[in-house]
């Protein structure tokens, strides 16, 4: 008989030997030597099998096209891509609406106000290619404007390009940051809502994160921004959120765990600079001071925001090394000035620095134009701190009040608004609700400032201690009546 690999079964049907088994085996599922070691990998069918993740240019694209964060080398690509293009297609509209995106989201990640002035170009010109309809480019003036902190504008063409299509969703989010701005928390709720009814998903839970904060409901804050990041599939953006997280968690007290989320966020995309500087926030709250100033220094390294200079000098300055605080208010002042060549409104932290660190009268000056062109909470704590500085106590207290109270919109739970309260209640010889105040501050968050903890620990022990004229004096000569 004829030696063959195949046989046949008892049903006449042909049987392979177990050679040939072995080989189609092999062959389906295939194989890979290593080192001499035989390696099968599971053989998938193509309808299964992983897609291949986008171009590089393709995913800044899609992260940009709904306001979301996008990578920088990513960023770098698509702006590439988009600028070669518009060489050989210049009404190309849509394309110009994606490269001023790519732009504002560039100058964002980079703290370089230079993009922004390209940015404006390219929207615009995005515009005057397609005049009628073209909310996408509405929609990115309105991001451009919110960059610059210029929430009213920001407000005109967000609402503008709601007019040309309510249902165009990615309109909503720089809409809720320009009414934020403005101080306007009801239109900020409504707005939210609105586009909770038309989207779901990590951007939208983000964006719900920022409003339930502000709103001072933490709870349902840190929910929404980790669903968020564990939602979230592009690395830039879950790092972002991350980050947002860690913050959530730093405002609360809780050192570790913002921490150990600033840490991620730079883990999976190393170019988030704000958890970097979230870092050295956490660290320097943990006594671990040389890696604080560190993780300040990469951050500003590569984005030298002047926050992030802002926090770096007053930790400087509350270990007593007052030139080196000296030069990160110089280079404070000079990122302020850059900034504005670019038409960036960075006057709030410019005041907040010369309120504290510079001359209260200026930040008072400052701080005053700041709040009639967009009266945000942040800036009304900034301007009742300028007052309290400059001695005018009164209107100081009257803005205070309203950073801090729910009824105006002020229901974040900031440690550093309520200890500023506090604090001019205490020089106002309100002594009960500056206890209470300064109390208040240490409980959401008892690290919040290098500088400002021990001032308000000082300032409670003296509230603690009853005033020497509330003593009842003892006559020397006077008898103890009998009873």
């Amino acid at each position: 008989m004829e030696n063959r690999s195949v046989t046949e079964n008892h049903d006449g049907t042909p049987r392979r030997s177990r050679l040939g088994q072995r080989v189609l085996t092999a062959a389906l599922t295939g194989c890979l030597v290593l080192g001499g070691t035989l390696m099968v990998l599971p053989w998938r069918p193509p309808a299964e099998r992983a897609p291949a993740p986008p171009a590089p240019g393709a995913q800044a694209r899609a992260a940009v096209a709904v306001g979301a964060p996008a990578a920088l080398p990513d960023l770098a690509v698509l702006i590439g891509e988009r600028e070669a293009h518009l060489h050989r297609h210049p009404q190309d509209a849509e394309s110009w609406a994606v490269l001023g995106a790519a732009y504002v989201e560039q100058g964002r990640r980079t703290a370089e106000s230079a993009y922004y002035p390209k940015a404006d170009r390219a929207l615009r010109t995005s515009l005057r290619a397609r005049a009628k309809g073209n909310a996408e480019a509405l929609g990115g003036l309105a991001v451009l404007a919110n960059a610059r902190r210029d929430f009213r504008a920001a407000k005109g063409f967000g609402e503008a390009a709601l007019k040309l299509d309510a249902k165009r969703w990615t309109t909503y989010p720089p809409l809720i940051d320009a009414y934020t701005g403005l101080g306007d928390w009801k239109a900020a709720g409504r707005t939210l809502e609105r586009l909770q009814g038309l989207r779901g998903g990590p951007a939208v839970m983000a964006r719900a994160g920022g409003v339930y904060r502000d709103r001072g409901w933490r709870e349902d804050a840190m929910a929404q921004l980790s669903d968020a990041a564990a939602g979230a599939v592009a690395p830039a953006e879950q790092a972002a959120y991350l980050e947002r997280v860690g913050q959530l968690a730093w405002e609360r007290g809780e050192r570790e765990v913002a921490l150990r989320h600033f840490q991620e966020a730079v883990r999976v995309d190393p170019d988030q600079r704000a958890a970097q500087a979230g870092q050295g926030r956490a660290l320097a709250a943990l006594g671990r001071t040389s890696e604080a100033l560190s993780a300040y220094r990469v951050a500003l390294t590569n984005q030298p925001d002047p926050q992030y200079a802002l926090e770096l000098g007053e930790l400087y300055e509350s270990l007593g090394l007052r030139q080196a605080a000296r030069v990160q208010y110089d280079l404070l002042r000079a990122r302020v000035r850059h900034a504005a060549r670019g038409g960036v409104d960075e006057q709030l932290v410019l005041g907040q620095l010369e309120a504290d660190h510079g001359d209260p009268e200026a930040a008072v000056r400052l701080l005053r134009a700041e709040w009639r062109r967009q009266p945000g909470i942040a800036v009304a704590d900034a301007l009742g701190w300028a007052l309290h500085r400059a001695g005018e106590d009164e209107e100081a207290l009257r803005f205070a009040t309203r950073a801090t109270d729910k009824a105006h919109g002020g229901g974040v739970r900031s440690a550093l608004y309520v200890f500023h309260r506090g604090m001019i209640e205490r020089e106002s010889e309100k002594y009960g609700p500056a206890r209470r105040h300064l109390q208040e501050a240490l409980r959401i968050n008892p690290y919040f400032s290098p500088l400002r903890v021990p001032l308000a620990e000082q300032a409670l022990t003296a509230l603690s201690e009853p005033p020497a004229d509330d003593v009842p004096a003892m006559d020397a000569k006077a008898k103890p009546e009998k009873s």
